[in-house]
């Protein structure tokens, strides 16, 4: 993982060149075994640290949205909407920040838009191992108009996977009904957050700090590999996103 103005590990160069002291001349060996001990435990707990990134939009690809900061529900958060009608995805691509393997964390919020169409549900979400130009992607995202209906077909479908471009959603619903979805309580235009877990072909979700997943994917369906992180919208949707924090 690349973090955008990320420390680097610390050295034991130095460590290793230093001269030794002569009153530590009689434990000088496991004095400086101690001491390189400490430094690398100290590094493995830096890099697999949670790693707060900035939502600020020059640090942004932005890809059929548009991207403002603001203050919204108590806190500075951006919003995403969609910068005008397109079958495209609609995504905001963090530059300088790259996953295989890891966890993002976020707080979300999705409504549908004034004017949206009757079956926008406020789809926000996030996408990972984001390729180059956006060609292909993960994504785990939530419906938070379906959490509450009377209606216990669409609260089954609260949270989805889908994989760009090869498996969205009807595909998958179709192909493997209810296998990529789950229901989880939601709210639309609320902060809910958000925890996804990536490891090789398997993502957890967990939703509103619970301990256990609300939807388990073994078998993502693109290669694992290096990619970016992503914000994402569907149609017709307000998006705000706050309190990204990344770890591998």
């Amino acid at each position: 993982m690349r973090l955008t103005g990320a420390l680097p590990p610390p050295s034991l160069a130095g460590l290793a060149t230093s001269r030794k002291s002569p009153a530590c001349e009689g434990g000088g060996h496991l004095l400086g075994f101690t001491q390189a001990l400490l430094l690398l435990i100290f590094a493995a707990v830096a890099l697999g640290a949670d790693r707060p990134v900035a939502l600020d939009t020059s640090h942004l690809d932005l890809r059929g949205v548009k991207a403002e900061a603001v203050q919204y529900r108590g806190r500075t958060a951006l919003k995403l909407v969609e910068a005008s009608q397109s079958e495209e995805p609609a995504l905001a691509v963090l530059k300088n920040v790259m996953l295989r393997d890891g966890t993002i964390q976020i707080e979300v919020s999705g409504a549908p838009a004034a004017g949206a169409v009757e079956g926008a549900r406020g789809f926000v979400g996030v996408a990972f191992r984001v390729a180059p130009e956006a060609k292909r992607f993960e994504y785990i995202y939530l419906r938070p108009t379906n959490g509450r209906v009377d209606d216990q077909v669409r609260r089954n479908h609260s949270v989805q996977y889908a994989s760009h471009p090869d498996f969205p959603w009807p595909r998958l619903r179709k192909e493997e009904p209810e296998k990529y979805e789950s229901y989880v309580d939601l709210e639309p235009g609320v902060w809910t957050k958000m925890r996804v877990v990536i490891s090789g072909r398997t993502a957890r979700l967990y939703v509103h700090g619970a301990a256990q997943p609300t939807l388990v994917v073994t078998d993502l369906k693109i290669e694992p590999a290096q990619g970016a992180i992503a914000l994402w919208i569907g149609p017709g949707t307000v998006g705000h996103f706050s309190n990204l924090v990344v770890s591998e």
